[in-house]
């Protein structure tokens, strides 16, 4: 068998050479003679049927999701993955280039995303949808910059929910500082509901933030608060669950106008969409393909996008310079 080294004598001559060492044993110098090349008490080698059932026998002591019900929450929880899942994610179509920058070398990225925006689109109820955002805090930070963008800094505060994840709140508190962000509501009586909120509302409120689930597994419907927060020129931001969205009603029913949530209960992508007004400020890409034409072209390409390096001088548009993250 072949070396799979690279590295002829010569390179390997000529490396040493450069960084004035003799040899190769001259680089372990330090490292006493006794433990350069140990003695390793090893079983004798297995096939792979054996070692695979070696750790099945090791693993079978434990106990898993599989045996029990979790019941650590937090948004830990068991997910059934549809054994299509595995079989689409294979197909080779989707097996191109991994930054979506240049369209006709990355089609199967960009179509995953399109795809995926599209299947956000319907189950939030939303205009439109972007796609890489990194996790669920930090789209739920991008929706408090993004409101703070569209009301062009004239509105400071923040009312966010004690039901949102502590985590996600931890986030907007350390993305909101260095402004003179106002953030209120997170000491209201959790066991009050939303409409707790509606007080703290007022002609200062750039956003008002909610989750649903909430983290403490709680269903409400922010029709009442929607129109609050509308009424004194507020948004409405909801941090949801995917997955849930499949059962529950749309937040685009009662009016949100920004959803935000992590992607990978779904998939590895993350999300954030808004309503059509603020869509000028919609941070992360956001995939389309043309509608047709003469040409029939169907290709998918990246038709917006916050990365300073692309979007020039385009910056003070937008409300987010991060670069996105693709899969």
């Amino acid at each position: 068998m072949t070396s799979f080294i690279p590295h002829t004598d010569t390179d390997r001559a000529s490396m040493l050479e450069a960084i004035g060492v003799k040899s190769l044993e001259a680089l372990f110098a330090d490292v006493p003679a006794k433990h350069r090349f140990p003695k390793l008490n090893l079983p004798e080698p297995l096939s792979e049927m054996e070692v695979l059932g070696e750790l099945k026998s090791i693993a079978a002591a434990n106990d898993s999701a599989d045996d029990y019900i979790s019941f650590l929450g937090a948004g830990a929880y068991h997910h059934y993955i549809p054994a299509g899942v595995d079989t689409i994610l294979r197909r080779g179509e989707f097996y191109t280039a991994y930054t979506p920058y240049q369209p006709e070398i990355s089609q199967g990225t960009l179509q995953a995303i399109f795809e995926y925006q599209s299947m956000i689109v319907a189950l939030t109820g939303m205009d439109a949808s972007n796609a890489s955002h990194y996790d669920g805090a930090t789209s739920l930070a991008e929706a408090a910059n993004m409101a703070r963008v569209i009301h062009r800094g004239s509105r400071n505060k923040v009312v966010l929910s004690p039901g949102i994840h502590p985590q996600y709140r931890a986030v907007v508190h350390t993305y909101e500082h260095g402004f003179d962000t106002q953030i209120v509501g997170e000491d209201v009586n959790i066991a009050d509901g939303p409409d707790a909120l509606i007080d703290l509302i007022d002609e200062n409120t750039g956003l008002v933030a909610v989750a649903y689930p909430d983290f403490f597994g709680r269903i409400y419907d922010y029709t009442k608060l929607a129109e609050a927060a509308h009424a004194k020129g507020a948004l409405l931001a909801v941090s949801v669950n995917p997955t849930a969205l499949g059962l529950l009603k749309p937040p685009g029913d009662f009016g949100a106008d920004i959803t935000t949530r992590a992607g990978a209960v779904v998939d590895h992508h993350r999300l954030s969409e808004l309503r059509a007004q603020p869509f000028a400020h919609q941070p992360r890409q956001q995939v389309g393909r043309p509608r047709g034409g003469e040409r029939h072209d169907h290709s998918h390409r990246v038709v917006r996008i916050t990365r300073g390096a692309c979007r020039r001088r385009s910056h003070e548009r937008q409300s987010s310079n991060h670069y996105p993250a693709f899969g």
